[in-house]
C-alpha cells in the first residue's frame, strides 16, 4: 500500500513539473519582449566630439518618435532630467547634452574655449546638427533658456514646441537673487567675484535645490553633492564667473527672443516653480504677453521644480506633447 501511495505521489509530482515547463515556455516570449522594449527605452550615456570638445549626453527612447531636447541649468547637468528620461522614453526620443565644462563633458581650458552663452549655444547647435536633429521640442531651465532661445531664433523652423521650467526671457523675471550678480555686471573685480563665492559652496548649492520647496526631504542630496564635486575642479569657478558675468548679454537679446515668440508662436508648456529666488513667477507670467498657445502651470516649489513635482510635471509634458503631435 505504501509503495502504491509513493508511486502515485511521484506521478503527481511529475505531472505538475511537466505543467510548469509548459507554462514557462508559453510565458518566456512575453517576458523577453518586455525586457527588449525596456532595454530599448533605457537611458544610454554617450559622447561625441564637437570641434575638439567631447560632449557627453544622455539618450533614451526610439529616434522614430517625436524628439525632445533637454537643456539643463546651472550648476547642474543632464542628470537633472533623469526622471524625464526614465518616464517619457516609452513615447518620445529624448536627448540631454552636457554643456562644455558641465556634467561629463570636457572642461576645456580658458585658452581653448571662452565660456559665454554664445559659445555654449554654438556648441549645442553643432551637436544637434551632428546628431542630424532637425525637428524637436526644446525643454529649457535656467541656463538652458539663453542656450535654447539662441538655437530657436537661429532655426525657428526646427522648433516644434517649448517646455519651460523656470527659463527666463523677460527682465521682470529676474528675481532678488541676482543682486550680487548685478554688482558683478557693473564692475567685475576680485571683490565682486568673492561676494558670489558662497553660491558655489556645499551649503550654497544645497540652498539652490531646497529653497522654496515644501519639504527638503523631497530633494535628493546627491544633486548638490555632485554639483559641488564638479565645481571644485580647476578653473571651474572662473568658468562660472565668466558665464554669470556674460549673463547680462542675454538681457540685450530678450527683445529678439520675445519677437521670435510673437512671430512663430511655438506651443508653450510652462511648468514653473513659483518660489524661485532667481526666476520668480513674474517671469512665467510674462510669456503670456507674447504666446497665444500656452499651457500655464505654476507649482509651489523652488528653482529645480522637477525634484519635488517631477511626477505631475512629467504627466503634463506627456499630455502636452501628445496634443502637439496629433
Amino acid at each position: 500500500m505504501k509503495k502504491f501511495i509513493t508511486l502515485k505521489l511521484l506521478l503527481l509530482l511529475l505531472i505538475v513539473a511537466c505543467q510548469q515547463k509548459v507554462e514557462e515556455k508559453s510565458v518566456t516570449p512575453t517576458v523577453t519582449a518586455t525586457q527588449t522594449a525596456s532595454k530599448e527605452q533605457a537611458t544610454k550615456f554617450k559622447s561625441i566630439d564637437i570641434n575638439g570638445v567631447n560632449i557627453a549626453y544622455r539618450e533614451a527612447g526610439n529616434p522614430d518618435n517625436p524628439t525632445i531636447v533637454l537643456l539643463h541649468g546651472f550648476p547642474s547637468s543632464s542628470q537633472q532630467y533623469r526622471k524625464v528620461l526614465n518616464e517619457l522614453s516609452d513615447e518620445f526620443y529624448l536627448i540631454a547634452p552636457d554643456y562644455p565644462g558641465f556634467g561629463n563633458s570636457d572642461f576645456p581650458s580658458p585658452d581653448e574655449y571662452q565660456f559665454t552663452f554664445d559659445n555654449l549655444a554654438k556648441t549645442i547647435d553643432a551637436f544637434l546638427e551632428k546628431k542630424a536633429l532637425n525637428s524637436y521640442a526644446l525643454m529649457i531651465q535656467d541656463f538652458g533658456a539663453p542656450v535654447g532661445f539662441r538655437i530657436a531664433t537661429a532655426h525657428p523652423e526646427r522648433i516644434t514646441a517649448i517646455i519651460n521650467q523656470n527659463g527666463n526671457a523677460y527682465e521682470e523675471g529676474l528675481g532678488k537673487a541676482w543682486k550680487d550678480i548685478r554688482v558683478l555686471w557693473a564692475n567685475r573685480t576680485l571683490e565682486t567675484e568673492k561676494a558670489i563665492l558662497p553660491a558655489f559652496s556645499l551649503e550654497g548649492l544645497k540652498w539652490q535645490y531646497t529653497h522654496g520647496t515644501r519639504n527638503i526631504e523631497n530633494v535628493n542630496p546627491d544633486n548638490w553633492q555632485l554639483d559641488y564635486l564638479r565645481l571644485s575642479r580647476p578653473n571651474a569657478h572662473n568658468a562660472a564667473f565668466d558665464l554669470l558675468y556674460d549673463y547680462q548679454n542675454n538681457l540685450t537679446l530678450y527683445p529678439t527672443w520675445q519677437q521670435y515668440l510673437r512671430d512663430n508662436q511655438p506651443p508653450l508648456l510652462v511648468v514653473w516653480g513659483k518660489n524661485d529666488e532667481f526666476f520668480p513667477e513674474s517671469g512665467a507670467a510674462a510669456f503670456k504677453k507674447d504666446v497665444n498657445n500656452i499651457d500655464y502651470n505654476i507649482f509651489n516649489t523652488g528653482h529645480f521644480a522637477l525634484e519635488e513635482d517631477g511626477a505631475e510635471i512629467i504627466s503634463k509634458m506627456r499630455a502636452f506633447m501628445k496634443t502637439i503631435n496629433q
